[in-house]
């Protein structure tokens, strides 16, 4: 990367775009914000061995413009809990509108659309607005892209609607057939989803019958995780009264009247239900907008380790991604999302400062990333990290999610009740 200088100030400031509003796209964006601000970044402290690096910096006149197909914040992982109790819905959506740190934050703006290409030649990309934000289509420049646009996830995994009216009009009816299932509820798939799916519906309503199926002999059978991991989560969820079915695959479901289905296994085992929630996680990262050479063949993004796309993209010193829909290892969680999502907003800015002073840039490098996990099971939680002890229990539920499904905890990371001011 060359160390051309250019003129930063208020007439040339740097133009950021960051894609995805999600945990990675705002820990992207605050961070950044927060070192353009001339102060250290809010996550800093929350790593190891970055006593090392400046506290603050000389200001960086930048435009961050965050661009997100939702109006607002959606708490992912709590996605069990918000198809099961309609005041935690409630709080699982907090629009960008409503978060402080980012109305405080004097250099990011929020675009409530989707960025539909982009041509990386000429650094500029198009932007589609939704509906409800006037639906216009511009053609932006950027002189930095941080691609953060995660996965698609079907309904139930997440809801699909893109603003909170919509979410809550959507997810309501989901709720109601749950709570009023007298004959019970099938959740479908024993990967984490359907999992945490069916704990926190037995915790959120205690009155109704959970049955959980799964097609494999043992449940997290997808993820490279030890057998003993899975047992053990098997005997939590079931003292906490949920009927497990291993080796089910679902064949067809049959409507029989007054709200009842009938659920047919092709093993011929059936069952009585009133809903059927299938919480198999078919994902798909969101890069249909970017050039084929920045993506493999699934459509995740290859990065280098320093987070910005490979030397045979144009202007690759100048795009970075990370977060769920990029290509590197360990398990997607939120926690990875964010680190990532700080070491991207690191590293653009020590390329901007690199740029305007030619002081050589020291990026951060991520490091392969071992198996790791934290399943939330109703009152109880698990978590692991290969080699290991596995931990579990009431204590870790409280420490890895509280009592909101770790809403609250991923707000404080990600700071949003700090007012950012830029430094006088």
């Amino acid at each position: 990367m060359g160390s051309t200088l250019r003129a930063n100030d208020a007439s040339a400031p740097f133009k950021v775009l960051v894609v995805g509003g999600s945990y990675c796209g705002l820990a992207a964006a605050f961070n950044l914000s927060d070192l353009c601000l001339g102060k250290a970044a809010r996550a800093a402290a929350g790593y190891e061995g970055q006593d090392a690096l400046p506290k603050e910096n000389q200001p960086i006149h930048a435009e961050i413009t965050l661009v997100d197909e939702r109006d607002g914040f959606y708490h992912v992982i709590g996605s069990p809990l918000v198809f099961a109790d309609k005041p935690y819905a409630e709080k699982a959506w907090v629009p960008y509108s409503e978060i402080p740190s980012l109305q405080a934050a004097t250099n990011i703006k929020t675009v409530h659309g989707s960025v539909t290409s982009v041509d990386m030649a000429g650094k500029t990309a198009v932007i589609k607005e939704t509906a409800l934000a006037g639906g216009a289509t511009r053609t932006v420049d950027f002189d930095f892209i941080i691609v953060a646009a995660g996965l698609r996830r079907a309904f139930p995994v997440v809801p699909q609607s893109g603003d909170k009216a919509a979410y809550l009009a959507e997810v309501s009816p989901h709720i109601e057939s749950v709570v009023t299932a007298k004959d019970g509820v099938l959740v479908v798939g024993g990967g984490a989803v359907g999992i945490e799916m069916a704990a926190e519906l037995k915790l959120a309503q205690p009155h109704v019958k959970v049955t959980l199926a799964h097609s494999r002999s043992r449940l997290l059978s997808s993820e490279p995780l030890p057998d003993h991991l899975a047992e053990k989560t098997l005997e939590i969820i079931k003292e906490n009264g949920i009927e497990v079915l291993l080796e089910h695959r679902l064949q067809e479901t049959r409507e029989l009247g007054d709200g009842a289905k009938e659920v047919v296994f092709t093993n011929g085992h059936t069952l009585r239900v009133n809903a059927v929630v299938v919480a198999i996680s078919q994902s798909k990262p969101s890069t249909d907008f970017l050039p084929a050479e920045a993506i493999n063949s699934e459509g995740y993004v290859k990065i280098q380790p320093n987070l910005f796309f490979p030397t045979d993209v144009p202007n690759y010193d100048s795009a970075l991604a990370a977060g769920d829909g990029v290509q590197w290892s360990g398990i997607k969680r939120c926690g990875r999302a964010m680190h990532q999502g700080y070491f991207a907003a690191h590293n653009c800015h020590q390329r901007m400062q690199e740029l305007t002073s030619g002081a050589p840039a020291q990026y951060q490098a991520l490091k392969e990333v071992i198996p790791m996990i934290a399943i939330a099971l109703g009152p109880d939680a698990l978590a692991y990290a290969d080699g290991g002890e596995l931990q579990y229990g009431k204590e870790i539920a409280e420490r890895f999610f509280a009592d909101d499904v770790g809403l609250k905890i991923c707000e404080n990371i990600l700071g949003f009740g700090k007012k950012t001011e830029a430094k006088v």
